[in-house]
């Protein structure tokens, strides 16, 4: 297997074709290592790269389709996010169940330098991690290395965790999709109850596929098998249209007008294809900044009291907006991707931390590009628990725009 035929299949392919031994895991690990050999010097998008491990763990996976073993993403490449371990130490829970699906380690995904004050960043082994669209722009962060490779075609997915936004920002900055889950859905080693475990894939189908392997969710219209493409529409598997509220800035952010001009086309082209009706709120249709609640919970000193009234404030807000099914659209970030000497004092933050306060899940959707060439997410906002939803609504989507890699990474 070729490193560009490669870095255009989706997880869920790529999985199809090991268990049918058409490919085997070693010759797709083989490829995936060739490809990041070749680009990471210059997106420096891993903190570390497991070779060796890599390829012992597609021997295993061999051996085991070999032996009939149904593993759903047999021979799957997937980046971890630095800190959630890999072969050589014991791997968080989303992790252990990527193993058991049959996934293979690469490396280790980058994150952030130590002290430094913004989590919009990441630093890998071999310095500053770049956005594979705009080299002079950060992809985001926390789990940056993570949007920067699959973004790139490095891996076709790749964990991540969310305490702020760190998932969907990188998400929107790098034109992938990146989902936060339910507070509380999956473990995390989190004291504040503010993070989620996320993923970052290209593809509508390895979204799908993560969610029945890592919190067994079968997403609606996804068949039998998240492996099946049987997808029927975004409406309960009825085809019909989800309601929908769409909001540039919640009432408070500072939204960079090409970055709403951009969203809004995409949320108008989902409601020309029928996958999103909109419609006006079913009450308040803004909440109250969420930022100094959010920061008061993470300070040791911090008023936890003022912040619990707004936390309360905005679940009593968010439960009435979305309500019956509906969805709550917004810009993922209010700025565009930033340069490395940092975003000045705008918070990228400002559209998603509601959302681990609330602990609604909330996924970012590649939106199109801003007039400087970068890319623009769509936070698409469910109920909680409303995972599956969010799979068919970002199935619907791809069908009506399908995604595209990032230039940075054809190699």
């Amino acid at each position: 297997m070729d490193g560009e035929t490669y870095a255009g299949l989706s997880a869920v392919a790529i999985a199809g074709a090991v268990a049918r031994r058409e490919v085997s895991a070693a010759e797709v690990v083989e490829a995936a290592l060739g490809r990041i050999a070749r680009l990471e010097p210059s997106l420096c998008a891993f903190r570390e790269v497991w070779a060796d491990g890599a390829r012992a763990r597609a021997a295993e996976v061999d051996r085991g389709v070999a032996a009939g073993d149904r593993l759903p993403l047999a021979g799957v490449p997937i980046g971890v996010k630095a800190g959630a371990a890999g072969p050589a130490g014991r791997p968080a829970g989303p992790v252990r169940r990527l193993l058991a699906a049959g996934c293979v380690p690469v490396g280790a995904t980058s994150v952030p330098g130590a002290g430094t004050p913004w989590r919009t960043w990441g630093l890998g082994a071999g310095g500053p991690t770049v956005n594979p669209w705009r080299r002079d722009r950060s992809p985001g962060g926390s789990s940056a290395g993570s949007a920067a490779a699959v973004a790139a075609g490095m891996v076709p997915m790749a964990t991540g965790a969310d305490g702020a936004g760190s998932v969907r920002i990188p998400a929107a900055w790098c034109g992938v999709l990146g989902l936060k889950t339910t507070n509380g859905l999956l473990p995390v080693a989190d004291r504040s109850g503010l993070a989620a475990p996320g993923v970052l894939v290209r593809y509508a189908a390895d979204l799908a596929a993560w969610l029945e392997c890592v919190p067994g969710i079968p997403a609606r219209g996804t068949g039998e098998s998240a492996g099946e493409d049987t997808a029927e529409g975004a409406g309960e598997g009825t085809g019909e249209p989800v309601a929908a509220v769409w909001s540039p800035d919640l009432g408070f952010a500072q939204s960079d007008p090409d970055v709403v001009r951009v969203t809004r086309a995409a949320v108008d082209g989902l409601a020309a294809a029928g996958v999103v009706r909109l419609e006006p709120p079913a009450g308040e249709a803004v909440l109250l900044d969420p930022g100094p609640a959010w920061l008061a919970l993470r300070a040791p000193d911090g008023d936890r009291a003022a912040a619990q009234r707004t936390r309360a404030e905005n679940d009593a807000r968010l439960d009435t907006l979305l309500a019956g099914g509906r969805l709550l659209l917004t810009p993922a970030t209010p700025n565009r991707p930033h340069g490395h000497d940092g975003p000045g004092d705008r918070y990228s933050t400002a559209l998603t931390w509601a959302f681990n306060l609330s602990g609604h899940p909330a996924v970012s959707v590649p939106a199109g590009l801003t007039g400087d060439g970068c890319p623009a997410g769509l936070q698409i906002v469910a109920a909680r628990g409303g995972e599956a939803l969010l799979a068919s609504v970002v199935r619907a989507a791809e069908g009506a725009d399908p995604p595209a890699r990032a230039p940075g990474g054809e190699g």
